[in-house]
């Protein structure tokens, strides 16, 4: 998506959000209290912090701390939240963003100084002071992948390049003409290019550019540690003077905290599952799976049986009905079911139905108490009208398997099987999308056939 389009949905958003102000004040609190949430886990797990999100919460809401983990851990997360509460109390009082704000504010994340591995010029390991609420004293650049060094401003340049951005903020904050979302942005981008701290400094602009977006109405942009890599790419393509990817990657965390907030004034519900929780959610569904229920029902011919009355059948009779507008364009259709795959149990003749033949040779077996492994379905048309020679296979086969603790779905036109487990009932969704493959795969066969007549 275009930056245009992105931001244009950004402002689109942001005035449905105002037109439903104000907000009650309960869900403002919840809704904030997500956002320091996301916010406090994310930005310090892409920097290292190895506290989960679930220790996060817990911290956070409840005091409450888990064992091994570093105490540094516990120290920074706390910090950061703080610096959240911080960010909030400047923004409600209109206070102007300034050097002795931003100084402060690295003082609150890391808390207190602590010492980190280092290297002399001469490459010897040594430990190092970092330092809070002082710009650095050391150069801090980076050796990128390629062995190349990016450089960051220099110790003695750093000053006056925080006071060069703390100018260009001052110019530009109220100029209608630049969307807050891309101010935001390139307030973070320009902090980011100085690194004026020993350490820290990604926490930080992070934090400065949400308190920008606050500052203009807009709830803070939360980039997720599992995205690190395309945030760092996207940072990456910027450091190459493609600024606007930047700017598209961090408007669109901007409008899905909108859209969450949006759900909050809308009285919907503001949680997201937790990340492996969707995961888990995702591969339950792929093997048709009730996510809400722990039953697992074995095989046997009751559960067979509940199967054919309650999803085979209904799926049989929209098949049926589909099949219909095939019929004028040949002679005679045939429906054939077998169990087992090769156990052929009845060849029906042109007007009975696929359900009518499953009823017919199926039924009795079921009602036996018989259980077995599958059931095939060849549907297939013979003399079509118009065509003189002969042809191979006109129709379709598709069967129904019956595993240990599900049932699976394949045939002609149906690109990969479908699983679902003995207790789930196929919806009309899930008949539609057999039924339509199923007919598809015939179609291509008919016309195949009969274009080749032509």
């Amino acid at each position: 998506m275009a930056l245009f389009e992105s931001l244009a949905i950004a402002t689109e958003l942001k005035k449905q959000l105002d037109r439903l102000r104000p907000i009650s004040p309960e869900m403002e609190r919840r809704i904030m209290q997500k956002f320091r949430l996301d916010w406090n886990y994310n930005s310090s797990n892409i920097e290292g912090n190895t506290l989960t999100y679930g220790e996060t919460k817990a911290l956070i809401l409840f005091g409450q701390t888990a064992q091994a983990k570093p105490l540094r851990d516990y120290l920074e997360m706390l910090g950061h939240d703080e610096a959240i509460k911080y960010i909030e109390e400047v923004v409600s009082q209109e206070r102007p963003l300034t050097e002795i704000f931003i100084r402060e504010m690295h003082k609150i994340v890391l808390k207190e100084p602590y010492q980190v591995d280092a290297k002399t010029p001469d490459g010897k390991p040594v430990k190092r002071w970092i330092s809070i609420g002082k710009y650095k004293t050391m150069p801090n650049h980076v050796e990128t992948k390629t062995g190349e060094m990016f450089y960051f401003a220099s110790p003695e340049e750093t000053p006056a390049k925080m006071y060069d951005l703390l100018k260009w903020y001052e110019e530009n904050h109220e100029l209608e003409d630049i969307h807050p979302v891309v101010f935001a942005t390139e307030f973070h981008y320009r902090f980011v290019r100085i690194h004026p701290f020993d350490d820290g400094n990604g926490r930080l602009a992070r934090l400065l550019m949400n308190f920008v977006l606050l500052q203009k109405g807009f709830p803070p942009a939360i980039i997720k540690t599992e995205e690190k890599q395309e945030y760092y790419k996207a940072l990456q393509q910027a450091d190459a003077g493609q600024l606007e990817f930047f700017f598209e990657y961090v408007c669109q965390q901007v409008i899905h905290s909108l859209e969450i907030m949006l759900k909050g004034a809308n009285g919907e519900d503001i949680e997201d599952p937790d990340d492996l929780d969707k995961k888990l959610q995702l591969l339950k569904a792929r093997l048709g799976e009730d996510v809400n229920s722990k039953v697992q029902i074995r095989k046997s011919p009751e559960a067979i049986k509940e199967v054919v009355e309650r999803s085979i059948k209904p799926l049989l009779n929209v098949l049926d009905k589909k099949l219909q507008g095939f019929d004028t364009l040949a002679k005679s259709r045939t429906s054939v079911v077998s169990i087992n795959e090769n156990n052929n149990v009845g060849g029906i003749d042109f007007i009975t139905s696929l359900k009518d033949a499953l009823i017919r040779h199926i039924n009795p077996i079921l009602d036996n108490k018989m259980a077995f492994s599958s059931i095939k379905f060849r549907c297939y048309y013979d003399g079509l009208i118009n065509l003189q020679k002969s042809i191979n296979f006109v129709g379709f086969t598709f069967s129904v398997k019956f595993h240990d603790f599900s049932y699976e779905i394949s045939g002609d036109g149906i690109k990969k099987p479908i699983t679902r487990r003995y207790d789930h009932v196929l919806d009309e969704t899930e008949i539609n999308k057999i039924v339509n493959a199923l007919g598809t795969h015939l179609y291509n066969v008919f016309e195949e056939n009969l274009l080749k007549e032509e």
